[in-house]
């Protein structure tokens, strides 16, 4: 599957404002990509029977991170409750809450991270519960779309260029609230095709697809094993060809060599907020070719049309679902002002047994999101696992960012294997083009790639 075929697949594959941007490049270090979590600290009490750290982490994907504190604390991963998952090659901070003594936690040592412990809670948190994310992120090796070098000055009018198209298009400072290829696997979309395999309740190929789907760029050891599980599925051989860094494959296939053919105990081996990311991911795939399809369609992402389903905007960024409304001819002034204002929303589908469609051309376009993705039969009843049912939900359209800046980065001669190898065939960006660093504030459940993808417009592995 090559990159632009990727972008179709997961409805990533239109534009609100028409540009070449700048290419380059995202996370040449992992100092490059930063995030710090806006949250507000639960409230303290020396008796809570909850711990509440501040924790930084360097490189560690969050799951990963949270096993690795629950074993140094002496609990179950499910003790540890976060709000948000965030990216891997990065430096990310985040409260987390853990059910375990204050003393445990201050005597972690996990490497590249720092756990800042600040006191006790009665409070748990939940996905969604920050205010936002503080973004600095460094894009490397600008380059036009030929693939020629552009400085800093011509980086960054570009930038301004793209920012007032989007400004005119869809709004002051917003952009589509694409759902980002980390959701799904920017070089192996495997997320969505387990989520569906999940729903129509095959955990055989759930199992089959999480372990064998080949990667347009995953490394010589990881393709061996996964051609190697594609063509004899022998767990014993595979385990023995695993990477140490496919640890979750790993311990899929150590469940198979134990249990022979129990494909369903295989995937529970996966922590619970993957498991739920694979379900998540096939609705996401929905929204996506729906929100492209109005794209395509010339139809606003912030003025509603009628049938469209509007819901109230929380101070977050987050939308009030249960009080949602259609638009009808008596109320659509009223909505399309107040969706000028930013009281209101225009949302798009995230499938579920009970989720609501638009009416009229807003639902053609979300039916036709249905359809690209082959969901049109689907129930979404997990018996197996019914944690992993889901009701469905909506989503903005669009969603603003704030606080955007603009800079020229320094050089930096500590940069990843990818860069000092140089750009491959079908690579956007050059060694000696312009390095930019850009700071931005977003809502929680936005993602910072999408934002990065409408300036930059490289190829998915790029970010």
């Amino acid at each position: 599957m090559t990159g632009a075929s990727i972008e179709g697949v997961l409805g990533l594959s239109e534009w609100p404002v028409e540009s070449e941007g700048i290419g380059g490049l995202l996370k040449c270090r992992v100092e490059d990509f930063r995030v710090e979590e806006a949250s507000k600290t639960p409230a303290l009490d020396p008796k809570g029977r909850f711990t509440v750290a501040r924790v930084t982490m360097n490189n560690w994907e969050t799951n990963r991170y949270l096993r690795r504190l629950a074993r140094a604390c002496g609990i179950n991963r499910n003790r540890i409750f976060s709000s948000g998952i965030k990216d891997k090659r990065a430096i990310t901070t985040q409260t987390l809450v853990i059910d375990a003594p204050r003393k445990k936690v201050e005597n972690v040592e996990i490497p590249d991270s720092i756990v800042e412990v600040i006191g006790r809670t009665h409070h748990k948190v939940g996905m969604g519960d920050h205010d936002g994310n503080r973004f600095t992120i460094t894009v490397r090796g600008c380059c036009d779309a030929l693939g020629n070098p552009i400085d800093a000055k011509e980086a960054m009018r570009r930038v301004r260029e793209i920012r007032k198209g989007l400004s005119e298009s869809i709004g002051s400072d917003a952009f589509p609230n694409w759902i980002g290829p980390q959701r799904f696997g920017s070089t192996r979309p495997v997320t969505p095709e387990v989520g569906r395999a999940v729903v129509e309740g095959d955990f055989e190929r759930a199992v089959d697809l999480y372990v064998g789907m080949e990667s347009t760029r995953e490394g010589k050891e990881a393709s061996i094993f996964r051609q190697t599980w594609r063509e004899g599925k022998d767990p014993s051989q595979c385990l023995e060809l695993a990477p140490e860094r496919l640890g979750y494959e790993s311990s899929m296939l150590e469940h198979l060599v134990e249990n022979p053919d129990d494909h369903l105990g295989a995937f529970r081996t996966l922590p619970h907020s993957l498991q739920l990311l694979m379900v998540h991911s096939i609705q996401s795939l929905v929204f996506n070719h729906s929100l492209s399809a109005r794209i395509s369609a010339g139809i606003s992402l912030i003025e509603p049309e009628i049938g469209d389903l509007v819901a109230p905007l929380q101070p977050n960024g987050r939308i009030d679902v249960a009080k949602m409304a259609i638009v009808s001819d008596t109320n659509l002034e009223r909505c399309r002002r107040n969706c000028k204002l930013g009281r209101l929303a225009v949302t798009g589908p995230l499938p579920g047994r009970d989720a609501m469609l638009a009416e009229g051309k807003p639902g053609d376009f979300e039916r036709m999101g249905i359809t690209m993705t082959r969901l049109e039969e689907t129930n979404w009843l997990v018996p197996q696992i019914p944690r992993l049912t889901s009701s469905g939900t909506r989503r903005p359209l669009s969603v603003p960012f704030r606080d955007l800046s603009v800079e020229e980065s320094p050089d930096s001669a500590e940069l990843f294997e990818r860069w000092s190898e140089g750009p491959m065939e079908g690579d956007r960006w050059h060694t000696e083009g312009a390095s930019l660093r850009l700071r931005f504030t977003l809502p929680p459940g936005t993602y910072a790639t999408v934002l990065m993808r409408e300036f930059m417009r490289s190829p998915l592995d790029h970010y």
